[in-house]
C-alpha cells in the first residue's frame, strides 16, 4: 500500500511516516517547505520520500496526487494556531488550509478512487456539558475560527467521499513540535509555581500511539467518525501539569484557576472536550495506552 501524509513536519505526520515504514508499507511525507523541515532524530521520516505541496493551491494538489497515486491519503496538515486563527488578518488563511485546502485533496482522492483519513478535532464542538461527545454526533457549533474552520474540512470530505476517514482528537502531544508538556517543562524549570486552568476535561493524546491506530485503520474499509486519544480517564489541565511534573521529577507548585481567572486567550477554548471512544472496539480496533504510560514514554524521548 502506498500511502500520502500531509503536515509532515507537525507533531503527528512525523510520527504516523513512521508507523508506515515499520509496516513496510511505502510512505511519501508532504509539507509546504520545499525539504523536511521537522525534527532530525534519526528516524524512518528523514530516509523516506518527501514532495512538497501547498494543499490551497488546488493544481498543486493536483500534480502531486496523481503523480503519486496513493491508496490512501493521510491528511494530518492544518492550520492549528488557535489564538493566533482569530486574527482578522489571518482569518481567510486559515479557512483557505483547513478547509479549502482539505476539500482540494478530498475532491483528488475521489477521482483516483483512494482513502482519505480526515484528522480533526473536539473543537468542532461547542465544549458544554459534561457528557463525552460521540463520534456521530451532529451537533456542531464551533466556539472560535479554528473549530469552524476544522468543521468545514470535516463537511467537505464527508460530502465529496465515500472512503473516508473522519478521526477527532484532542490535546495532542508528539516529539516534532511544540506541545503542553513542553510548554510545562520549560515553565516549571523558571518558576516555583505556575497557574494552570481546572475547568477544562479532556484526554491527552500520544501521537506515537495514535499514530499507530491511524495506520490500523486505513489498512481496513470501516469508514466514518471516530474519536481517538489515550485512555486513563478524563482530567483537567490542572491535574495533567501535576501528573507532569511529578514524572519529570520537578518540585514545581501547580495552582488551579479557571478559565476567566487565566485569561490571556483570545480564541475560546472548551470546557468539555470528552470524546467517547467506544467506536474504535465496536470496530474491532485497540484503544490506546493510558495516557500516564503515554507520558512517561514520552518523557524518555525528549531532553527537559
Amino acid at each position: 500500500m502506498k500511502i500520502l501524509v500531509t503536515g509532515v513536519a507537525g507533531q503527528l505526520g512525523h510520527d504516523v511516516m513512521n508507523e508506515i515504514a515499520k509496516r513496510g508499507y511505502d510512505g511519501i511525507g508532504s509539507d509546504i517547505a520545499p525539504v523536511y523541515s521537522g525534527v532530525a532524530d534519526g528516524s524512518a521520516i528523514t530516509t523516506m520520500p518527501y514532495v512538497a505541496m501547498d494543499i490551497t493551491d488546488k493544481a498543486s494538489v493536483e500534480k502531486v496526487l496523481k503523480e503519486v497515486a496513493p491508496d490512501a491519503v493521510v491528511h494530518c496538515a492544518a492550520w492549528t494556531a488557535v489564538d493566533l486563527a482569530e486574527e482578522e488578518d489571518n482569518i481567510e488563511k486559515v479557512r483557505a488550509i483547513n478547509a479549502g485546502g482539505t476539500e482540494n485533496i478530498a475532491q483528488v482522492c475521489k477521482e483516483l478512487d483512494c482513502k482519505m483519513m480526515y484528522i480533526s478535532t473536539d473543537y468542532v464542538f461547542d465544549g458544554q456539558g459534561k457528557e463525552a461527545w460521540q463520534p456521530d454526533c451532529k451537533e456542531y457549533k464551533p466556539l472560535n475560527i479554528y473549530g469552524q474552520t476544522k468543521l468545514e474540512g470535516e463537511l467537505a470530505v464527508a460530502n465529496i467521499l465515500e472512503k473516508h476517514f473522519i478521526v477527532r482528537i484532542a490535546w495532542v502531544f508528539g516529539v516534532n513540535g511544540k506541545n503542553f508538556i513542553k510548554t510545562m517543562l520549560n515553565v516549571g524549570k523558571k518558576y516555583d509555581t505556575v497557574r494552570v486552568v481546572n475547568d477544562q476535561i479532556g484526554t491527552p493524546t500520544y501521537t506515537y500511539d495514535l499514530a499507530r491506530l491511524l495506520t490500523e485503520m486505513i489498512e481496513t474499509e470501516k469508514y466514518g467518525y471516530y474519536h481517538a486519544t489515550n485512555e486513563g480517564g478524563y482530567i483537567s489541565w490542572y491535574e495533567f501539569a501535576c501528573e507532569i511534573f511529578r514524572q519529570a521529577g520537578y518540585q514545581t507548585k501547580v495552582v488551579p484557576v479557571t478559565t476567566e481567572e487565566y485569561g490571556l486567550t483570545k480564541a475560546a477554548r472548551p470546557f468539555n472536550s470528552r470524546l467517547e471512544k467506544g467506536k474504535l472496539v465496536q470496530k474491532g480496533f485497540k484503544l490506546l495506552p493510558t495516557w500516564q504510560d503515554a507520558l512517561r514514554r514520552y518523557l524518555k524521548e525528549i531532553d527537559y
